[in-house]
């Protein structure tokens, strides 16, 4: 059978995360189910990444192979037609080897988080980025980001329920930058924890507003106790942004 892949995004507001589960409708759901109207069989599509729920995508990586052989331009068009009217695109598909898997081909992925930094809560952006009224010193929050780079045991940052091996991982990149009213956190690995980036920005957010120092991050870090770390930020401010292979 043809194997295609797929540049997926996604708004992760409505769905319970990227995986198939009981509690809701998943973004897997959606493409599954687009894919089952285009062949009339059943598939799985498997994903770069399993975002959790209310987190959001502009580069999330899937492959699903097909009983038919179809251009890869009808394989993209047919399943934004059959996903309609839910928020979920396929941007480009292509077909290829059988030996291309979404997942365990990836050797990096990135994330960018979005903070919206001003008194005045969000109108239009209350569903993509974590609002903090008070300001914050992007400065202090970078200088603390340069803390986590490198190859380190996470345990501080990882989710109690992370099903991860090993906590050691090596953290590519960890930016923080200011555009206006936002203040961007980019996050890159080969791979994260669960809730890893999430609970990164928790930490940087006291060091941007007073409550921790940039060293501070350092001894949460070394702690390697997650009762040691910062806050989990909300997941609308997380975007699953790039997979690279």
């Amino acid at each position: 059978m043809p194997r295609y892949k797929l540049l997926i995004e996604y708004d992760g507001t409505p769905f319970v995360g990227w995986q198939s589960q009981d509690s809701g409708k998943s973004v897997q759901d959606v493409v599954e189910r687009a894919c089952h109207r285009l062949v009339q069989a059943a598939v799985t599509v498997y994903a770069a990444g399993r975002t959790d729920a209310g987190v959001h995508a502009s580069g999330q990586v899937a492959h699903v192979d097909l009983p038919r052989d179809f251009s890869a331009e009808t394989v993209r068009d047919a399943l934004n037609f059959h996903m309609k009217p839910h928020r979920v695109a396929v941007v480009a598909a292509w077909q290829v080897s059988d030996d291309f898997h979404a997942r365990f081909s990836a050797v990096g992925r990135a994330y960018l988080y979005r903070i919206f930094n001003r008194r005045v809560p969000p109108a239009l952006e209350r569903d993509r980025a974590w609002w903090v009224a008070k300001p914050l010193d992007e400065g202090a929050m970078a200088e603390a980001a340069a803390v986590l780079i490198g190859h380190h045991d996470f345990t501080t940052f990882r989710d109690t329920d992370c099903q991860a091996h090993s906590p050691m991982k090596t953290l590519d990149v960890l930016e923080v930058t200011r555009d206006g009213e936002h203040i961007l956190v980019r996050a890159a690995a080969r791979s994260f924890l669960h809730h890893q980036v999430r609970n990164m920005v928790g930490g940087l957010k006291l060091v941007g507003d007073g409550r921790w120092r940039p060293e501070d991050m350092r001894r949460a870090l070394e702690a390697r106790d997650r009762r040691a770390g910062g806050p989990t930020a909300p997941a609308k401010g997380l975007c699953l942004t790039a997979v690279t292979y």
